[in-house]
């Protein structure tokens, strides 16, 4: 990829703001096939359609998996401290029904301790505090057994409430799988549709990430995690596009700026939409290898800024990463990790 020079301060050569300022505003989102064996225009304006709406599909697939992730985290956290604050129920238990022995052993239970052995706690708890006989000491337990138990009823409410959350992400993650299934499989049955030349024009388009390589010579990363973070970029080209994934034998779009940041210790929001807030805006003129350059009005694509006009991102399924360049759709913010 040649040698590698420090950027122009304003991120883009005279030759790549020049490419950018021609750049047709219809660039397709997947990349164009060759002039002389373009696939039927009304058929791939399908299914690059079908290509975006499975995409954002599989955003809101991932936003949910993650969902679900952090709370299966979070629900284990809420077991492990329930099953600490029940133990010290238990332990609180045993030290009052200890002096509930000893006063049977001298002859008689107090009813403020007779009262533990209710079939309702709670309703035990609220009479032990209005009941004249009570000592000092057993009051002091009761009130903090009365505040033990409060704080495990509200943990179990928590949890309960986290493990129904769960379970709608669970659902929301089928929902969404189903989504981007019926996408994909309506987008190549129209490409198995097209003539067989046009076809093969398709798929070479999609194939061409590891071919015609730009020129980068002189291009260089302004610090050493974004150097990184482009490395990694780099190491994925020609692995192919898998829906939901994030590395390393294949990636989404998001799943690879994800991947590609975490080798530089910096660890990015799982989706495009989150991650065009994960850092500082910068205007697209002031790019700088390692932004990320967020597509259409909805976020709903992301790629890695390389210098010289290029991006490297998982376009499609059935494409592999590659470079393309950065104006091939709209784009609706460009940050800086």
């Amino acid at each position: 990829m040649g040698s590698h020079r420090r950027l122009a301060p304003s991120g883009f050569d005279r030759g790549a703001a020049a490419a950018l300022c021609v750049m047709s505003a219809a660039a397709a989102a997947l990349g164009a096939a060759p002039a002389d064996a373009a696939p039927h225009g009304g058929t791939k304006a399908e299914v690059d359609r079908l290509y975006q709406q499975a995409e954002k599909a599989t955003e809101a697939y991932d936003k949910a998996g993650e969902r679900a992730h952090t709370l299966r985290r979070q629900i284990n956290d809420a077991q492990d401290r329930i099953a600490r604050q029940q133990q010290r129920v238990n332990t609180m238990r045993e030290q009052l029904g200890s002096v509930a022995g000893a006063q049977y052993r001298s002859g008689g239970i107090d009813p403020t301790v007779a009262l533990l052995f209710a079939d309702d706690p709670a309703d035990y708890l609220d009479k032990a505090s209005t009941l004249d006989r009570i000592g000092a000491q057993q009051a002091g337990q009761l009130k903090e057994l009365r505040s033990a138990l409060r704080d495990l009823s509200q943990e179990r409410a928590e949890a309960a409430g986290k493990l129904a959350e769960l379970e709608k992400s669970r659902k929301d993650v089928s929902t969404h799988k189903r989504a981007v299934e019926k996408k994909l499989a309506k987008a190549r049955q129209l490409i198995n549709s097209m003539p067989a030349a046009e076809r093969a024009a398709y798929e070479r388009a999609s194939r061409g990430g590891t071919r015609d390589l730009p020129d980068l010579t002189g291009v260089v990363a302004p610090d050493a995690r974004a150097a990184a973070a482009v490395a990694a970029a780099r190491s994925a080209l020609g692995r192919p596009y898998v829906w939901g994934a994030n590395g390393p034998s294949g990636f989404d779009c998001s799943g690879l700026m994800q991947w590609s940041y975490a080798h530089s210790g910096i660890h990015l929001p799982r989706t495009s939409q989150e991650q065009r807030h994960a850092g500082r805006r910068v205007p697209l003129s002031q790019a700088q290898p390692g932004d990320l350059v967020v597509y259409r009005s909805d976020a709903s694509h992301v790629g890695m800024y390389v210098g010289h006009g290029q991006v490297i991102h998982a376009p499609y399924p059935g494409a592999a990463v590659r470079y393309d360049p950065v104006g091939m759709m709209p784009i609706s913010s460009v940050t800086r990790p």
